[in-house]
């Protein structure tokens, strides 16, 4: 692994850090909150302690079968119906929200069960899938559908990071919505979760 490579790793796991440390933060100034609103806290923290560890452990030489069945759950956890509603929003806006927190969940047990871009045939899958530039190439062993399902929730993590990141941001127009002024109030929120999807989709995309 080369050292720029270690580098984005190590500014990754400063940022998986710093959102797992703003989830505890936030955690501790609302401790009465739901049960539902604890689960999300709770895989929230372990997601972002898991990414924050992954490029530093071989986390498939563990039980990775385990973690990824329990990152599959979270990914459905955040795609049931919820009848909650957000500041603001309805019970359907609130569904949506949840969508992009279920990719990334998605997105972790995913790296679990494939082998990262760059890693070459230590990892792969078995399977008739090989590579064109050979088996060392970036992306051998891992079969096309695998590389199409890594770039959609790569391009989907990215999406919601680009809209969560530029969404507090002062609006250029007077007519704004009540969401987005409260949005502009309180960024913190749409700064971490923004940042927590693009550091996954950057890990998709980098070997780990």
């Amino acid at each position: 692994m080369g050292t720029p490579v270690v580098l984005v790793h190590c500014l990754l796991t400063l940022l998986f850090v710093a959102v797992l440390l703003h989830g505890v933060a936030l955690g501790v100034r609302s401790p009465r909150t739901g049960f539902g609103d604890r689960v999300d806290r709770l895989l929230a923290a372990a997601m972002a302690l898991s990414m924050a560890a992954m490029p530093w452990i071989d986390v498939r030489a563990g039980p990775a079968a385990v973690a990824g069945g329990a990152f599959t759950a979270g990914a459905v956890w955040f795609l049931l119906p919820v009848r909650r509603r957000e500041a603001g929003g309805t019970t359907a806006t609130a569904t949506t929200h949840r969508l992009p927190h279920a990719a990334g969940m998605a997105a972790m047990a995913w790296m679990l069960r494939v082998p990262p871009p760059g890693a070459g045939t230590a990892h792969a899958h078995p399977g008739p899938a090989v590579h064109p530039a050979g088996p060392g190439a970036p992306g051998a062993g891992v079969p096309l559908g695998g590389s199409a399902i890594t770039l959609s929730l790569a391009f989907c993590l990215l999406s919601y990071a680009l809209w969560s990141l530029t969404r507090p941001m002062p609006p250029l127009l007077s007519g704004v919505s009540p969401a987005r002024r409260a949005a502009a109030a309180a960024p913190s929120r749409h700064v971490g979760e923004g940042a927590m999807a693009l550091g996954t989709a950057v890990m998709l995309l980098l070997p780990h």
